[in-house]
């Protein structure tokens, strides 16, 4: 597909979508997760007032059948959560180009790119300003933060042109994170989350007010261990290589990507930082309405 194609969202996907919403959070205490509890007037959820239609009103809030009662133009004003910025931050490192060996395809590069339109298309529909980040071997790129169908093709281009390489960058060279996420913004990462480097920063991000999430995306291959045989196993990004069995490796491995699991969760739970995990072999939004589904402690 050629680099300025969209990313395609399966049409069952797109539409379960329309049931999310982005919503920032806030810390309640030591204990959960809150609602931002600002609201402006406008086309948004519950119905709050009518007023007198104005040149530049959206024809689709007019009331045609106050209308047609009383001959004059009003419009439906609704109360709406106030807009907020969304930026997803995409570790492109080469531990992105892991896949399954029943999809190999289908990288979780892939995975994270797909993910990252999802929540595109759930920004557009709340009409809120979005922005994207990607972190690899070549430092940071980025799409500054905009709206609407421009900014939605800017975001695509650049994660056509994506590549899985290197590893996380120095502190320093993560400086454009700190200079575009904004206190108050909502930050969605997508990656493996193995990387001391990555969750340093989600923490420092949330410590500094930003309103942090981490959508951790692993394999089928990494949660099940399915090998039997005798395999070379290698990290993409050290070169560290293991040598083994698989039926003999199994049992431990399990336990200690368990253990690791826990251990990761325990500290972003620690840090305010909601946390849910994406398999690739289950559809693209199931982790999605785990953090923005209603009831969602999002």
């Amino acid at each position: 597909m050629p680099p300025h194609a969209p990313i395609a969202i399966p049409a069952d996907v797109r539409s379960r979508l329309k049931a999310l919403r982005l919503l920032p959070r806030r810390a309640r205490g030591a204990h959960g997760i809150g609602q931002h509890a600002s609201r402006s007037r406008g086309a948004g959820l519950e119905f709050a007032q009518y007023r007198a239609y104005e040149p530049g009103d959206e024809l689709r809030q007019i009331d045609w059948k106050l209308y047609a009662r009383s001959d004059r133009f009003f419009v439906r004003e609704s109360e709406r959560e106030s807009p907020i910025t969304t930026w997803v931050l995409i570790d492109a490192t080469a531990s992105a180009a892991q896949h399954d060996r029943a999809r190999p395809q289908w990288s979780r590069l892939d995975q994270a790119c797909a993910t990252t339109a999802c929540l595109v298309e759930l920004a557009l529909q709340q009409g809120d300003r979005f922005g994207v980040i990607a972190v690899n071997g070549d430092g940071v790129q980025l799409v500054p933060a905009g709206s609407g169908p421009r900014q939605r093709d800017r975001v695509h281009l650049l994660l056509r042109q994506l590549q899985a390489q290197g590893s996380w960058p120095a502190v320093d060279v993560l400086r454009p994170v700190w200079e575009r996420v904004q206190a108050g913004d909502l930050l969605v990462a997508l990656g493996d989350g193995f990387d001391e480097a990555g969750t340093v920063l989600l923490e420092r991000l949330a410590a500094g007010r930003r309103e942090v999430l981490q959508l951790q995306l692993l394999s089928a291959d990494e949660r099940d261990f399915p090998f039997t045989d005798g395999h070379r196993f290698r990290d993409p990004e050290t070169g560290v290589e293991l040598l083994g069995d698989g039926r003999a490796l199994r049992a431990d491995y399990l336990a200690r990507f368990g253990q690791a699991q826990h251990a990761l969760q325990a500290r972003l739970h620690a840090s305010g930082i909601a946390h849910a995990v994406g398999y690739m072999d289950q559809p693209l939004d199931a982790p999605l309405r785990l953090l923005f589904g209603p009831g969602s402690g999002a």
